[in-house]
């Protein structure tokens, strides 16, 4: 890692119910606030931006990267639905001795990120969403974006997702020696926001190091999402009972930024906060303003 990113203070693993184990990272001292990290698609337990960690130290905040199940050293593991990957948080905080926690969910992990907001209300105190997912299906469903064909390809991963799994952690092992040069020629085909932030060196660096690191044992969990991205969440946006702040920049290819102003009027407590001019990474960029704007949603 480039001077001055800075390491996790600790990682380890947690026992669910049912034998299964979780795994995550922390940054920042261990009496600090609590904000759990929960990572996009793909990623890991690393996938939390440097300034977030200088941040963590400098704030007195203690961040919290969870793996999904099928990542890093998480035991691998289909939900139900999204909602139910609220209990295995709701475990995490158990084991961490977390009574109270603020979470924040960047695009894969926004949907995951809701759920703790509708089902563990009473230990949630808000929720920050950066460039989430949107429902595909039911009462609250939009078309389009990345996660529509995800939808369309959720057929084929429900078969095959075990040998697909493995082919993935495979090919990310392959790429590890051309891991530099591969996230060069991405960040040039990216939008002018992404490329900026990919093309900064620490932040190059933890981008590939998450994805190594996460990749190490297994490399699952992208495809078990995409595969509840497209099923019924099992839950209610309505039922979100704690304020969200759900920040989504203007130009996002990836996952459209109306898919936040859709996501947002369904939720009894929710503000879009706007990035002109961003695109899908650039909630990666403001982590002081994101803080700030969590921690004061229930100050």
């Amino acid at each position: 890692m480039p001077e001055g990113v800075i390491e996790p203070r600790l990682e380890g693993t947690v026992a669910l119910p049912g034998g299964r184990r979780l795994s995550f990272a922390e940054f920042g001292p261990p009496d600090g606030r609590p904000i759990l990290w929960l990572h996009g698609t793909p990623g890991a337990r690393r996938q939390i931006p440097p300034e977030a960690r200088r941040l963590a130290v400098r704030d007195d905040l203690r961040i919290i990267g969870v793996d999904r199940p099928g990542i890093g050293k998480s035991t691998p593991h289909l939900y139900g639905s999204i909602a139910e990957s609220a209990g295995d948080i709701e475990a995490l905080l158990d084991r961490l001795g977390i009574d109270q926690t603020w979470v924040i969910g960047l695009s894969g992990g926004g949907p995951y990120a809701l759920a703790t907001g509708a089902l563990l209300a009473d230990r949630v105190q808000a929720v920050a969403v950066l460039g989430g997912v949107a429902p595909t299906v039911g009462p609250y469903a939009i078309g389009g974006g990345l996660v529509a064909l995800g939808k369309t390809l959720s057929p084929v991963i429900a078969h095959a997702r075990t040998p697909i799994g493995i082919g993935l952690t495979g090919m990310v092992r392959l790429i590890r020696p051309i891991g530099q040069p591969a996230l060069k020629v991405y960040a040039r085909v990216s939008p002018e926001g992404d490329r900026r932030l990919l093309n900064r060196p620490e932040f190059g660096a933890m981008f590939l190091d998450d994805l190594f690191h996460g990749s190490r044992k297994q490399f699952s969990a992208p495809l078990a999402d995409v595969l509840l991205f497209s099923r019924d969440w099992g839950f209610d946006l309505a039922d979100v009972a704690v304020p969200v702040r759900w920040w989504h920049g203007d130009a996002d290819h990836i996952v459209p930024y109306e898919h936040g102003v859709h996501v947002v009027q369904f939720l009894p407590d929710a503000e879009l906060l706007t990035l002109p001019g961003e695109s899908h990474l650039g909630g990666l960029d403001v982590e002081e303003r994101i803080f700030a704007t969590l921690l004061e949603a229930t100050s």
